[in-house]
């Protein structure tokens, strides 16, 4: 056979790197831009996702996108604003039974009716940012909490908007949710830092969403990058090379 034959320069390969092979991650907000994108970036990694969120046919969609490329997914529709503690008990509980462990939880749901001076706000959708944006996601992570501690290596995801909490006019109780949230995971973290569960949040920055466009409509698209460019950032929190960040509030892109 000559030296330089098509054989010869054949190459094995290269593996598929799957940092989260075996784990068990919930994603919630699962249909919106950022669940959607890292949810199925999670089951490209080897995570089973169960998806949690309030709209069943985008929910579909996700699960759909994840199953044809050969990763595996569960359904788990419900709405953080009306769900009770208990509700996210039974969640738990079923999560337990079913795949019977909890890796990681990765916090996506968001609620943000759009740009209002304070003295004009609505009160009731005051206290649905915050409920939503704060209170659910506390109340889910309690509930899971038990499970994660199962685990040899588990992590909290907090996805945090940065920017708005940062205490700018007319982001209403979505900013002030925001600003509440990065306290929640420091405190969280201080309190969990000698266990099993790493706790952190993601500052993904500018993203493409149908929650950014109601503030910038006009915007530059080459300022705000597509969830699916924030997705590997997930995965990497989520994994055991994330306990690099564990306590801090991290941003992929500086």
């Amino acid at each position: 056979m000559s030296a330089g034959s098509a054989s010869e320069s054949v190459q094995p390969a290269m593996p598929v790197a799957r940092p989260l092979e075996g784990r068990v991650v919930l994603v919630a907000g699962a249909h919106g831009a950022l669940g959607h994108a890292s949810a199925v970036a999670c089951a490209q990694a080897g995570a089973i996702v169960v998806l949690l969120g309030r709209k069943v046919p985008k929910l579909n969609r996700v699960y759909d996108a994840i199953v044809r490329a050969g990763g595996e997914a569960l359904l788990y529709p419900l709405d953080l604003e009306g769900a009770t503690p208990d509700d996210y008990v039974e969640m738990a509980e079923r999560i337990g039974s079913g795949p019977g462990r909890l890796d990681g939880l990765l916090h996506c749901a968001a609620e943000f009716p759009g740009l209002t001076p304070l003295d004009n706000t609505d009160p009731a959708a005051f206290a649905r940012a915050l409920h939503v944006n704060v209170t659910a996601r506390w109340w889910l992570t309690q509930a899971c909490l038990p499970l994660l501690r199962r685990a040899e290596d588990s992590a909290v995801v907090f996805a945090i908007d940065e920017d708005a909490g940062r205490g700018l006019p007319y982001w209403g109780g979505y900013g002030i949710a925001q600003s509440a949230l990065n306290t929640l995971m420091q405190t969280l973290h201080a309190e969990l830092a000698n266990s099993s569960v790493r706790v952190c949040g993601l500052a993904p920055g500018p993203m493409r969403t149908p929650l950014r466009a109601k503030v910038f409509v006009e915007e530059d698209a080459s300022i705000a990058r597509d969830a699916a460019a924030v997705a590997p950032a997930c995965v990497h929190l989520l994994s055991a090379a994330g306990a690099e960040q564990r306590g801090q509030l991290w941003s992929p892109h500086g």
